[in-house]
């Protein structure tokens, strides 16, 4: 029934899932009795106040009226919530996570520029890495696929520009070539192949492979 049910400090987090309305009303409102009855045996308690939860659906599907009630409280739903530092979107196509981002990385680009008359070019990069790179690297494997990610590559072209002193508008190509920086989308099916590599197991190797003018495909299904 929980398909996953996860710990971290003091949240707890659960997924349900049912392709029939009334089985998963059902099934959430059992499911999050489970989970309060749980706590209840071991002295906790839930803070319904911090308490939510997003139905994750298509853009056009309207959301189920499910109530779920907690010591006399309804747990309200929400169309969006933030989970580990990841903002989540219940259509999931990131845009709230990325509107989330762009100020702190208007900021790098900031830093970048107020400090680069004092620091020699691998002092930059190292502060690249560590302030603007680490805040899209961390949601990159599951939304680096967005519609919306062009806002996140134009900062990123911005803040390379100012570590090479080049003007607005200047072709980046090279720029990231010097600086040895991977553009965004570069780097987001490096980390697809990474995740492949380190993540084998939860693959199907298809031993079909077809000869096509002398060139070897595998297929690889998830």
């Amino acid at each position: 029934m929980i398909k996953l049910y996860l710990l971290f400090a003091d949240d707890t987090s659960m997924i349900v899932k049912s392709p029939n309305s009334k089985d998963f009303q059902t099934k959430m409102f059992t499911a999050f009795n489970c989970v309060n009855e749980s706590f209840t045996v071991n002295l906790l308690s839930i803070n319904v106040d911090k308490t939510h939860y997003i139905q994750f659906k298509t853009k056009n599907k309207p959301t189920l009226e499910v109530n779920i009630v907690c010591n006399d409280n309804l747990i309200t739903t929400l169309p969006k919530i933030k989970f580990l530092g990841i903002c989540i979107h219940d259509s999931i196509n990131w845009s709230c996570h990325i509107e989330y981002i762009i100020p702190k990385q208007s900021s790098a680009c900031y830093i970048m520029r107020s400090i680069k008359p004092f620091m020699f070019p691998n002092t930059l990069k190292t502060i690249y890495y560590s302030y603007f790179n680490a805040n899209i690297s961390y949601f990159l494997p599951f939304g680096g696929n967005s519609l919306y990610d062009i806002k996140i590559f134009r900062i990123q072209k911005r803040i390379v520009r100012i570590m090479m002193g080049c003007k607005n508008g200047v072709s980046c190509r090279n720029v990231f070539r010097r600086l040895e920086i991977l553009p965004f989308v570069s780097q987001y099916i490096l980390l697809l192949m990474l995740f492949l590599v380190k993540n084998k197991n939860l693959f199907i190797l298809n031993s079909i492979t077809l000869n096509l003018q002398d060139n070897l495909i595998i297929f690889i299904s998830p």
